[in-house]
């Protein structure tokens, strides 16, 4: 028999799941919480009691969707040995993740507008651009690309990265759109490699 803590485990996840669907479908606006509770079958008191409010189970949605994006990233990276394909395989999880619906909408369109651009920011430093910040420095030690402005680096690709992934939401051919913008990237990161004297 589960613990009370489990149970209240489960209930918390079984609510951030149906949220998530339903933020994912209809947008911040378009959720009403009465609709998650009558689909979890709990009240609206158990929701207040996990979450606090709308705006804090949609933070919780928010920032278990960037855990997962980041641990995609994670995966890809780190089945990859060479430095540069390693941070390329990464990217491309990023890109992957980012055409699954509930992160392109609940990530990088009703995120930044609903929590505001400091908090949704604080968010992404933690997770996507804190992996991002090790891959650069990653290729610098590897040689791959100088050691200067690595923090410059970083920002680029990242604002980089979340655009592409917002423009190839609905994108006729999206993973094409993401092959090209991989090998942009590479060819952007081969400009950035050390200068050998002649």
């Amino acid at each position: 028999m589960p613990t009370k803590a489990e149970q209240r485990e489960r209930t918390r996840v079984a609510i951030l799941e149906i949220a998530a669907r339903r933020f994912a479908e209809h947008g911040y606006a378009g959720v009403a919480l009465e609709d998650v509770v009558a689909e979890a079958g709990l009240t609206r008191g158990a929701l207040y009691h996990h979450f606090g409010s709308k705006s804090g189970l949609f933070r919780a949605v928010v920032e278990h969707a960037q855990r997962e994006v980041a641990h995609a990233v994670e995966v890809a990276a780190s089945g990859v040995e060479a430095p540069l394909e390693s941070f390329l395989a990464g990217c491309r999880a990023f890109l992957d993740a980012s055409l699954a619906p509930e992160v392109r909408r609940i990530l990088l369109v009703d995120g930044p507008a609903v929590l505001g651009w400091d908090d949704w920011r604080e968010g992404d430093l933690d997770t996507s651009v804190r992996l991002l910040d090790e891959g650069v420095a990653e290729l610098a030690e590897a040689g791959v690309i100088g050691g200067e402005r690595l923090g410059t680096v970083t920002t680029m690709i990242s604002g980089a990265l979340n655009e592409v992934a917002i423009a190839n939401a609905t994108a006729a051919d999206a993973a094409g759109e993401i092959d090209a913008a991989i090998d942009t990237l590479a060819r952007l990161l081969s400009g950035l490699s050390p200068k050998r004297a002649p």
